[in-house]
């Protein structure tokens, strides 16, 4: 059967899709896209087909949040299809319209209503973002008891996969080595929509930096994002990182808000997002931006009456900043978003990647989009397997913790007057250094804050494709690696020369002595992670790997607990690799 041709211009990944739909007329269909390529205009595309073609005389559309129902309306009006947004469980359909838009809540809730709506015509029904439907027990039940007899379902996502064994509606799994594994009838992947020009380069600055803390006993612990440490460390470390009263913030802000600056002077309306934990570190780092912007910054909160209504407003305006909470980490559509921080402790891999598909979307050839993060092996682990297509798998054996469970950062994150062990840690600060860059899987450059090579990957050019973006920092790494090595090279000469005079000086007291050390260990520890940091990049190994193997080959403790020989030790180690 040949395409039809009055829908306006598709991308070539939906012809084959839309292809492939024609010929096979399935009931049900899964199409995975990454956040960006344009399912939405796909699945429009189908439902204008079958309105036409008189398959169905109703579209159902089923959305994760109110915000989306007005905003699929919207573009299903482009399609000259009028759907009803304003549909509730307590409303009759209007027959004006040719369907409704709703969201999973409301079919939980009321299951036999929506099951009336849809089969009372044929109906087509569209599941955006299908995974939702497992995100509760009476969610999927009432999603599958609602839409059961629809006379054609078309499920949409960018990730089809869960943490849980929660099997998602209308999906097909097939058994693969003893587990189930999700079926999609059509994928097309970030890489594909990477070099098809569909999507933009997401170039990735990791932040890392020395977090101080002090628990309920008293003790206090100085920690470095990035570096090995246990579970419970990494999320001390990253969560005094995310403290609004700190300095890691406000400098990585800051850096964020140059590399806004240098993008909208090729981009004009490129706009900003930041994407915090909770409703009052949201406020708190709206009130930094502000300083730091001299601007209105847009706060959008959940909970809030006419949250919507602001994420529009700022999709439509000029304006710089929008921090927000998790509220639009999935299907808002604000295209002109050009540059994120992620400040959030959520680490599963759909939140992730729902949260990185808001600054993917393409407007015209060559935009880029810098998404800055803290330095931590989960999130780095996510940034650079970006292009990775992932599964929902049922019942798999001893599944692994692969590293993105929340759990652990939850924990950290409870208010002090919780009765549990962990009551009392207070964050003592945390200062920030840009640690590398990650972009299409690889490691780029090693640098301080406020360095010169810190002001170059800020001042990036805003117009890069792909390719253009990768030699690009090719070029500057190559750079500034041989500039790293003959600073590494004048300061292990200055540090024997120092080790030497102390080692003379007989005569100091153990004050003295401990006042030596206490100087000694941050340089020490700097140069260590610069060490490792230029391994990295030579290498494209992560940095927590190489930490790993030295500690392997010269023995001891955490870095943030080594005495200054065996940082010593180490560095003589990186030498000599």
């Amino acid at each position: 059967m040949s395409l039809p041709t009055s829908y306006g211009t598709l991308r070539a990944w939906q012809q084959a899709a839309l292809r492939q739909y024609i010929d096979q007329a399935p009931q049900d269909f899964l199409a995975v896209a990454t956040p960006g390529a344009g399912k939405t205009t796909f699945a429009l595309t189908v439902a204008r087909m079958l309105l036409d073609n008189r398959t169905v005389q109703r579209i159902v559309i089923v959305v994760p949040t109110e915000h989306l129902k007005t905003q699929w309306s919207q573009a299903a009006a482009r399609q000259g299809i009028s759907i009803d947004a304003e549909f509730t469980n307590s409303s009759a359909v209007n027959h004006a319209h040719q369907g409704v838009a709703v969201t999973y809540a409301q079919v939980g809730m009321k299951p036999t209503k929506h099951y009336q709506v849809a089969t009372a015509q044929k109906t087509l029904v569209i599941l955006d973002e299908i995974h939702h439907a497992g995100d509760a027990k009476s969610w999927g039940d009432g999603v599958r008891f609602a839409y059961d007899q629809a006379e054609r379902r078309l499920a949409l996502t960018g990730t089809p996969f869960r943490s849980d064994d929660s099997a998602i509606p209308f999906v097909g799994y097939q058994e693969i080595d003893g587990a189930m594994v999700s079926q999609s009838d059509y994928t097309y992947g970030y890489s594909e929509a990477l070099a098809d020009g569909v999507v933009r380069p997401v170039v990735f600055m990791a932040y890392s930096g020395e977090a101080r803390w002090r628990d309920s006993a008293g003790e206090e612990y100085e920690a470095r994002l990035g570096s090995p440490l246990n579970a419970e460390q990494t999320a001390r470390a990253w969560k005094t990182a995310l403290d609004p009263k700190g300095e890691w913030i406000p400098a990585v802000l800051a850096s964020a808000h140059t590399r806004l600056m240098q993008m909208r002077q090729s981009i004009p309306d490129a706009g900003g997002l930041v994407i915090a934990t909770d409703t009052t570190t949201a406020r708190a780092y709206a009130v930094i931006l502000e300083r730091i912007s001299g601007t209105k910054v847009t706060v959008v909160l959940s909970d809030e009456v006419g949250a919507s209504d602001r994420i529009k407003q700022f999709s439509d305006s000029t304006d710089q900043w929008m921090v927000a909470v998790r509220m639009v980490s999935e299907g808002v559509d604000v295209p002109r978003l050009a540059v994120g921080v992620y400040a959030t402790s959520a680490s599963t891999p759909l939140f992730f990647a729902q949260a990185i598909g808001r600054f993917v979307r393409s407007r015209r050839p060559g935009e880029s989009a810098s998404v800055f993060v803290p330095s931590v092996p989960v999130l780095l682990d996510l940034a650079s397997n970006m292009e990775r297509q992932r599964n929902h798998v049922l019942g798999k054996p001893d599944r692994p913790n692969e590293g993105w469970d929340d759990e652990l950062l939850a924990q950290a994150n409870k208010q002090e007057d919780e009765p549990d062990e962990l009551k009392g840690y207070e964050t003592l600060g945390a200062n920030a250094e840009l640690d590398h860059l990650i972009f299409d899987g690889s490691n780029y450059g090693t640098t301080v804050a406020g360095s010169e090579e810190e002001q170059e990957y800020l001042g990036l050019p805003g117009l890069l494709d792909a390719e253009q973006m990768r030699t690009l920092l090719q070029q500057r790494q190559t750079r500034q690696l041989d500039n790293r090595e003959r600073a590494a090279k004048t300061a292990e000469v200055e540090q024997k020369d120092r080790a030497t005079r102390v080692s003379d000086d007989s005569a100091d007291s153990s004050a003295g002595a401990d006042r030596v050390a206490s100087e000694q260990l941050p340089a020490l520890r700097k140069k260590l992670n610069a060490l490792v940091g230029a391994k990295s990049a030579r290498t494209g190994r992560p940095h927590g790997a190489i930490h790993n193997e030295v500690r392997r080959n010269c023995g001891g403790p955490p870095t943030a607990l080594c005495s200054a020989q065996q940082l010593q030790d180490r560095i003589a180690y990186l030498r000599d690799w």
